[in-house]
């Protein structure tokens, strides 16, 4: 018997969604089974993402549960579909290497309509140069093998890889200006990965916007934040970076929080046009 995967985020958030609409209409665990003609076990299976659920079942609990929103039934049941059909993908190559938080993050971005990304000390991890994520990860610790640290570079270079889709996610890059002049590296590194970014700002899909020192302080500085959209907000993830790994959050309250962070931030921040000026001087200073 083949091994079972442990649930990806993208599975346990299509759990948490029912969750989240049974919680609004006040049933419990029993009383849903009843209404949904099964055991309380399953339905506790499904919630966590231990389960699979059909497209099917998704549209009859909705419609047990009330549920108003046909967009937002829609979007989730296309993602019990995409579990029921899925196959391996690229991402699954890197399991013996990468941590599963950011296996889920190149998952979500995949799936992405839209994302914001806001960076203090490091570069955009979609927007690096690849001997910049090198010296990056040379920084591990503990330090990575050789191979290691080859794999973890060819799995940031393959996670870059949605930007250049026929119908890529519409990116709006929010960058710190201590992560413009933060060197990893040589300075022929650091030169190379901002000619990079000038260039990946050529993108029509890619907005690049920097916060100089002048502007201040904002909201959550001190950590780096993945906004990412779904098909309809309220399916909408916050990934934050930790010291242990990935976090992701999706609670409404979360949402709401940290959308008004990035809007603040992004008030901040210079224009596309003056961004590219501010990132040309700073090469132009190495």
């Amino acid at each position: 018997m083949s091994e079972r995967k442990p649930p990806t985020e993208r599975q346990r958030r299509l759990g948490a969604e029912l969750r989240k609409m049974r919680e609004r209409v006040g049933l419990s665990l029993t009383e849903a089974a009843a209404i949904h003609r099964t055991d309380r076990t399953t339905v506790s299976n499904i919630e966590s993402g231990r389960f699979g659920v059909s497209t099917d079942r998704v549209r009859v609990w909705a419609a047990n549960y009330t549920c108003p929103d046909a967009d937002y039934v829609d979007a989730l049941a296309e993602m019990a579909r995409e579990r029921r059909t899925s196959t391996t993908e690229w991402w699954d190559e890197y399991r013996d290497v990468v941590v599963a938080g950011l296996l889920d993050l190149a998952e979500m971005e995949h799936h992405a309509m839209a994302l914001t990304s806001v960076q203090i000390m490091h570069m955009p991890g979609l927007l690096q140069h690849a001997d910049y994520m090198r010296a990056l990860f040379e920084e591990s610790r503990p330090p990575l093998t050789p191979d290691g640290l080859e794999r973890m570079v060819a799995f940031r270079v393959a996670r870059s890889r949605v930007l250049d889709r026929t119908q890529p996610p519409e990116c709006t890059f929010i960058v710190h200006e201590a992560a413009l002049r933060m060197r990893f590296g040589t300075e022929r590194t650091s030169k190379r990965q901002l000619d990079h970014l000038l260039k990946q700002s050529d993108r029509e899909n890619v907005t690049i916007r920097v916060v100089p020192f002048a502007a201040g302080g904002f909201p959550h500085a001190g950590s780096s934040t993945h906004y990412v959209r779904g098909p309809v907000p309220q399916l909408d993830t916050v990934q934050i970076d930790a010291p242990t790994g990935a976090v992701f959050l999706h609670a409404e309250s979360h949402l709401a929080n940290y959308r008004a962070i990035v809007d603040r931030t992004e008030q901040r921040a210079l224009s596309p046009e003056r961004s590219r000026d501010f990132i040309h001087d700073v090469a132009q200073q190495l």
